[in-house]
């Protein structure tokens, strides 16, 4: 595979930058760098194969919410969600549903579409950055309502957490230490983001995907993948209070500070970056073309930062799944919900090369080619 010409990314950053929404109140930090453009790039990839996905499911609340219910109840230009995101309509958790809700259903219809007896399940695995509590984990919360008999932890990476929570599912089954690893991305972003804030609040949907992980074959597994991280960039997009730092007070929840902030320029930037970087190492390192990819699965944060990487890395549309105009942005419930879509309409098939890369706050990335 041929190199990325860094003048045909930065000219790619740069064309994508230029028709993004006026920027929206900074903090002073960020107003010190408004243009910096944050990536490490690192040559380090891993292997772990001898793994399998034995199963998958995935839930979407039921309750629709289009573009036009937004731009008129918060008075949000017309037509600038779709022009900007590609999104046309989001899902909403319910009032009663918190994220171990949407993960437990998105387990059970997994579970339903598979032989697999729950009491098998050793490992529980969820990604998320919305949380039921504080404490105790997610992950806690959906072991008890499956009944099941088995060690569970959260993992915090944003739309990043699914790539996050599969490479850890696949160590621990790849080592023996877990015979069916239940790994899950779930958010309920709907209740993190300020309702009236048209820079953040149109991108995000609730959701939930659930994979169960066994031993496979020596050639199954995540052929080549990487993880990575840029703290540096943590405060482009951040929930600034409400934690150990910055408790929550009532001043600053009537303030708007719990909500969550993004510094949006820059954030597209470093995306298309990151995600053109980051595919294009582990397509070289494991030797494999895009040619010998069957598709390509990226979270679904925006349509202009997938359709301008594909474009610089020479990947044809129809070797790329996108639901986002459906389902929005529901970080990291974003690729396991893809794949379960893309493997129901027939798009993944055992012995195919599925290229997955989540990437979000933190700043954090995750790559990986899977043989299924």
């Amino acid at each position: 595979m041929n190199p990325l010409n860094s003048a045909t990314v930065e000219s790619a950053v740069e064309l994508s930058a230029s028709d993004e929404p006026e920027k929206q109140p900074e903090t002073q930090a960020q107003e010190s760098e408004p243009d910096r453009l944050l990536f490490k790039k690192s040559p380090r990839t891993c292997q772990l194969t001898g793994v399998r996905i034995r199963a998958i499911g995935a839930y979407v609340p039921l309750r629709v919410v289009t573009n036009g219910e937004l731009e008129a109840q918060y008075g949000f230009e017309a037509g600038w969600i779709k022009k900007r995101t590609g999104i046309l309509e989001r899902r909403y958790a319910a009032e009663e549903e918190g994220t171990s809700d949407l993960a437990v259903k998105a387990a059970r219809r997994m579970l339903a579409k598979s032989d697999v007896d729950p009491s098998d399940i050793d490992l529980v695995l969820v990604a998320t950055f919305t949380p039921d509590f504080t404490c105790p984990s997610t992950a806690c919360l959906v072991q008890e309502k499956l009944g099941l008999d088995a060690p569970a932890m959260d993992l915090q990476a944003a739309c990043s957490g699914f790539m996050y929570a599969l490479a850890t599912g696949a160590q621990f089954v790849a080592t023996g230490n877990s015979k069916l690893a239940l790994v899950i991305g779930a958010d309920v972003n709907s209740r993190i983001v300020q309702p009236d804030d048209q820079g953040t609040a149109p991108l995000f949907g609730d959701a939930a995907g659930a994979v169960l992980l066994e031993r496979g074959t020596t050639e199954q597994g995540l052929v080549r993948y990487q993880l990575g991280a840029d703290g540096a960039g943590g405060s482009l997009l951040d929930r600034p209070v409400g934690g150990t730092l910055r408790p929550l007070t009532p001043e600053l929840v009537a303030d708007g500070q719990h909500y969550l902030k993004m510094d949006g320029r820059n954030v597209f930037k470093w995306a298309i970056q990151v995600v053109t970087e980051t595919i294009e190492q582990v397509l070289m390192q494991a030797d494999v073309g895009v040619a010998d990819v069957k598709l390509f699965v990226l979270h679904q944060a925006n349509i202009r930062i997938i359709d301008h990487a594909m474009k610089v890395l020479q990947i044809p549309s129809e070797k790329v799944f996108n639901n986002l105009d459906r389902i929005g942005n529901t970080s990291a419930a974003s690729i396991p919900v893809a794949m379960d879509e893309a493997f129901e309409q027939g798009r993944i098939e055992p012995g195919d090369l599925v290229l997955m890369c989540g990437f979000g706050a933190g700043l954090t990335w995750g790559t990986g080619l899977f043989r299924w």
